[in-house]
């Protein structure tokens, strides 16, 4: 990468944080960090004075409590910084998700439990990396049923669910041989 063409100077910065743990009661937690600062002083809306420099803008912290299969059995937000009091309700919006699977429809069923004013914009957008945290955080779990034997199918529906296990590449043609389909004619990789 190339230094910029013409000189540059930071306005916002957006820090966004997702971590994954194993809890010693089985179940594991997904948390997702939001923090916007302003490099510059900032007045919000209806405040009478400017936040100082680095001062945070939003400082969010979403919880999910899961199991092994991705389920929600605890939903958690603490708003350390908002820009309107009114912000805070948002940590009581999060009961919804409970019993929810953080599968394929996560982003679109959060949409339509929190989306608009019926929670927070920032909690909505942790929602959906945070599932992908959790999926790259039960990856160990997943490997080790994908290369189970009599777990056929498993193997099957992995194949073409991205490029690098595409059918005809090989990533495939070396974990699953059996798998793996040659290249059609006049096809490139």
């Amino acid at each position: 990468m190339t230094a910029p063409a013409t000189e540059r100077e930071l306005v916002h910065h957006r820090q966004v944080d997702l971590r994954f743990f194993a809890r010693t009661d089985g179940l594991y937690e997904v948390e997702g960090a939001l923090l916007d600062r302003k490099a510059h002083p900032f007045r919000r809306q209806l405040a009478d004075t400017d936040l100082p420099p680095g001062t945070p803008l939003h400082d969010i912290v979403v919880t999910l409590v899961i199991d092994a299969h991705m389920k929600v059995h605890e939903a958690l937000a603490r708003m350390h910084a908002t820009p309107f009091e009114a912000c805070q309700g948002a940590t009581r919006t999060l009961a919804p998700l409970v019993g929810l699977s953080m599968r394929s429809g996560w982003n679109r069923r959060v949409r339509e439990l929190l989306g608009g004013k019926s929670s927070c914009t920032h909690i909505v957008e942790l929602l959906g990396p945070m599932a992908t945290t959790a999926y790259q955080g039960l990856a160990p779990l997943r490997l080790a049923a994908i290369n189970d034997p009599a777990n056929e199918a498993q193997r099957q529906s992995k194949v073409d669910s991205c490029l690098a296990y595409a059918a005809e590449g090989p990533v495939v043609a070396r974990l699953w041989p059996h798998l793996h389909r040659s290249m059609r004619p006049g096809r490139t990789q």
